[in-house]
């Protein structure tokens, strides 16, 4: 190798390199502490990014459809005014869940909740009834179940001192519940800020973005950068919007039934498994549990008949109403769905079930857009039904297959 000055830049620069790296494993504390440091203080423009980025969602839907027309002139008011208009009815129906969430089903799920252990104890006694008139032979199991009993009264004050021991070791005293929720506040209202001006000046903040890119980065790397940029957006936000509706369409599924089958918990139910079927895969087997649970306690053999009808109304959505509304929308096969729900849910809880799905979706995405590129370029084309690959000369721009 010659040491030219080209090449003189690029040894300092990995010399460089290497020291940081050595220095960054060796005070790794340090450095651990510093990203905190720096996460804190990042902390509210990240969250204003991400409520920006799924208010983004509705408030595009609303500004195409009510504000767009290609007839219409980009100085016309009603131009200028779409998208303050369309982010303002965006709050307004955001909040207005809210306050429905807030205000008309949290009441009800008290009053079911405050009833459900006054149905907990009558249920028992019943199943101790029914065991000895199912068992009436066998004298060891009605024993055994009859000698089943709960101290309601240890059990109540059981969870009464759970809660005031827990409360007390979070909250601690009263000036740093005070402190956590202005610092709360804070950093929600600076964050919600920063996505308002994220929403409404978003053409301009891209502008600059891609200025900044091509400014300090090789032309090739910002257009790479910038297509799995729009993937990922696509992707994103076709998978929020998909699950988000194919949700709420379930949950009034299971109220309508439910109020027409007479089966208790109608309301209750059909909200958990709306927001339960937001999880991928298993995300409605865990309301139908739960609500299963709610219904056995009050009347056992309406539970029998909710499970089947659980059944029926999973069915009907898997096959008519999911394909339709979520379709293909994260281009993601079956078995890596699963995967990713999976590992998701292992890393990150609920959060990475519901994120894992389209990260796992733009990987895969670029993957095999990667490995068809690879293919064209070695003049190879692989047969959908045998897997035999073939050698291809003068082969055409596009893929080089179809398949997932």
């Amino acid at each position: 190798m010659e040491f030219n000055k080209e090449n003189l830049r690029k040894i300092r620069g990995l010399i460089l390199f290497t020291l940081v790296v050595l220095i960054a494993l060796w005070k790794y504390t340090v450095v651990l502490e510093a990203l905190g440091f720096l996460l804190g203080i990042m902390f509210p423009f990240l969250l204003g990014a991400a409520i920006a980025f799924i208010l983004n969602v509705p408030m595009h839907f609303l500004e195409e459809k009510l504000f767009y027309n290609k007839n219409t002139n980009d100085r016309h008011p009603v131009k200028k005014l779409a998208r303050p208009l369309s982010l303002v009815l965006t709050i307004i129906i955001v909040l207005g869940v809210v306050s429905l969430v807030i205000f008309v089903v949290v009441p009800k799920l008290g009053g079911t909740f405050m009833s459900l252990g006054k149905n907990i104890q009558d249920f028992v006694p019943k199943v101790q009834s029914w065991v000895e008139e199912m068992f009436n032979n066998n004298k060891e199991i009605v024993a055994m179940v009859n000698d089943i009993k709960i101290d309601w009264d240890k059990v109540l004050n059981g969870m009464v001192s759970f809660f005031k021991n827990g409360a007390g070791s979070v909250l601690g005293s009263t000036f740093t519940v005070a402190k956590s929720i202005v610092s709360g506040l804070a950093t929600f209202f600076i964050a919600f800020v920063f996505a308002c001006y994220i929403l409404l000046q978003k053409e301009k903040l891209n502008i600059q973005i891609r200025k900044i890119m091509y400014a300090y980065l090789k032309e090739e790397y910002v257009e790479k950068a910038l297509d799995v940029c729009s993937l990922t957006y696509k992707t994103f936000s076709s998978f929020l919007t998909g699950q988000c509706v194919e949700a709420v369409i379930l949950g009034a599924m299971f109220v309508v039934t439910m109020t027409v089958f007479r089966l208790p918990y109608a309301m209750l139910v059909g909200i958990l498994i709306a927001f339960t079927a937001l999880i991928p895969i298993f995300g409605a087997f865990i309301g139908c549990v739960v609500g299963a649970f709610l219904i056995l306690m009050v009347a056992p053999m309406k539970a029998l008949v909710f499970v089947v009808l659980f059944l029926v109304l999973q069915q009907i959505e898997g096959n008519l109403i999911y394909p339709r509304v979520v379709g293909s929308s994260v281009g993601l096969p079956s078995i890596w769905v699963l995967a990713a729900v999976s590992i998701g849910g292992s890393l990150m809880g609920i959060v990475g079930m519901l994120v894992f799905i389209p990260i796992v979706s733009v990987v895969y995405t670029l993957f095999r857009n990667n490995v068809y590129w690879q293919l064209k370029k070695k003049g190879i084309q692989i047969d959908n039904t045998t897997g035999e690959s073939v050698e291809v000369s003068g082969m055409s721009s596009g893929n080089t297959g179809n398949e997932n």
